[in-house]
């Protein structure tokens, strides 16, 4: 079978016009529900791959640098702790304290990233739709977050380069999410309304796959070959590795560029000025909560459910070194089972999606978190145990509540308006971007102990749940 050949899984539901349903809104920016997927004519299998393998491409980022290495072993590490402070023994206060600060203050940058993505999301993939260079704005956004990568290898390991490596991080952070609202809209080019669940488990779970290979290939390099000689003084080693990774995403991110077209502008609207873009918004997102509900609450309940999510991410491997003192070979080896597990979950979860409904999943998915979470806390005094297996278990529910996310939105969501309502996904997501880090840093800060910061980041999945179980879809979005 030639690449060209249509997915087995993506055979179209009948005629466009019979699966047409009438949107309960028309603002001429925010219908909404009634998302038409992608009819006609089966979609290219090299097209559904080519989309997901920029899931790939970009994991590095997150994987390597945010989760696993550069942050929880470098930046958050003895090496920008002050020298009288960095040569105590981890069991000592005042070491403890140094790393709970720089803690704190990493979160504080992130959540600043937080506000920035949400002032510019919305309104960029509202203009993206717009101008219908989706794909065009995702190769800028992905290009500023290549130099960002590259930038930090002029992070030295001293005290005084902190404050530039957490800015490039959560400039970075920035970068991402943004281009992730092009990327997330361009799901219903290669999907249909019976494989858009499969397909987005496919993009989360390739990207999973993808931290893998990179994990891997650091600990070969550095257990292996001892990483061919090269001083890992000044922080070469991770600077190195950050230079890697963004080569790593210009490499894998080219058949996205390549092979997935793109779509024309469907609005209709005059164009206006930036500025003027905000006060449209605030008009639609009014009208969205007047008459379609369920759609502005699910972006509500999926803002602070996702806010959690990040905060697994973000603050995990911090903890693993922090409290749970893990070595940097068992970090790396955490984070290959780590990202293994969620990549398999992530995929099987795609199958689920389309059987039982998004909703469903990510009701499951968050339950299992909480549990979780709350077990590592709980059992933290076990050591290591508990986070291998309270840290395994959260990575098999962080996946699937994504990815079935990305999957429940992309079903709601009006044709012609994608990236403008992923950019008001991300938006909302990042409008509360800043509990998850606030209450971690606020529970440290209180407890003086880093381990408090579990039950900050709980918390913001536990709130994030409820509202899911207060969000009921249309009936038609529950049929498909």
């Amino acid at each position: 079978m030639t690449d060209e050949a249509p997915q087995t899984v993506g055979e179209d539901d009948g005629p466009r016009s019979s699966r047409r349903v009438p949107v309960m809104a028309n603002t001429g920016a925010i219908a909404a529900v009634g998302l038409d997927l992608q009819g006609g004519a089966p979609i290219p299998r090299r097209q559904v791959r080519s989309w997901a393998m920029w899931d790939w491409a970009t994991q590095p980022f997150n994987s390597v640098l945010l989760t696993f290495v550069f942050v929880p072993l470098y930046l958050i590490n003895t090496s920008f702790l002050p020298p009288e402070i960095a040569s105590l023994p981890p069991e000592d206060a005042a070491f403890t304290a140094g790393i709970a600060n720089l803690s704190s203050q990493f979160g504080v940058a992130v959540a600043l990233a937080g506000v920035a993505i949400a002032v510019l999301a919305p309104v960029l993939g509202q203009r993206a739709d717009a101008s219908g260079r989706r794909k065009f704005w995702l190769a800028i956004w992905t290009a500023l977050l290549v130099l960002t990568m590259a930038s930090l290898f002029f992070v030295q390991g001293q005290p005084s380069f902190f404050v530039l490596g957490i800015s490039l991080m959560a400039v970075g952070s920035v970068f991402s999410e943004i281009a992730g609202v092009n990327y997330n809209a361009m799901l219903i080019q290669v999907s249909t309304k019976s494989t858009v669940g499969r397909v987005s488990g496919l993009g989360w779970g390739l990207g999973y796959i993808g931290g893998i290979i990179a994990l891997i290939l650091i600990a070969v390099a550095d257990r292996g070959f001892g990483w061919f000689g090269i001083s890992g003084d000044n922080g070469l080693i991770y600077r190195i590795i950050a230079v890697g990774c963004a080569v790593w995403t210009v490499i894998f991110s080219l058949p996205i560029f390549l092979n997935v077209p793109e779509v024309p502008s469907t609005v209709t609207r005059a164009r206006v000025s930036f500025f003027r873009s905000y006060v449209i918004l605030g008009k639609d997102i009014a009208r969205l909560y007047k008459e379609s509900r369920p759609t502005f609450w699910f972006l509500v309940a999926s803002a602070v459910y996702r806010d959690g999510l990040a905060g697994v991410f973000t603050f995990g491997a911090i903890l693993a070194t922090g409290t749970f003192l893990f070595t940097s070979t068992e970090l790396l080896i955490f984070g290959i089972v780590a990202n293994l597990t969620a990549g398999l979950s992530t995929i099987l979860s795609g199958r689920f999606d389309d059987i039982f409904g998004p909703r469903s999943v990510v009701i499951a998915a968050l339950i299992g978190l909480v549990g979780a979470g709350l077990g590592v806390f709980l059992f933290h005094d076990s050591g290591k145990i508990a986070f291998w297996i309270g840290g395994l278990l959260l990575t098999i529910f962080v996946g699937p509540a994504q990815a079935a996310s990305r999957s429940l939105l992309a079903r709601v969501t009006p044709a012609g308006r994608e990236s403008e309502i992923f950019g008001l996904w991300a938006t909302t997501g990042r409008a509360a971007s800043f509990i998850s880090p606030a209450l971690f840093a606020l529970f440290v800060a209180v407890a003086g102990v880093q381990y408090w910061g579990i039950l900050g980041v709980v918390l913001v999945v536990a709130v994030g749940l409820v509202l899911m179980l207060l969000v009921k879809l249309p009936k038609h979005v529950r049929v498909q």
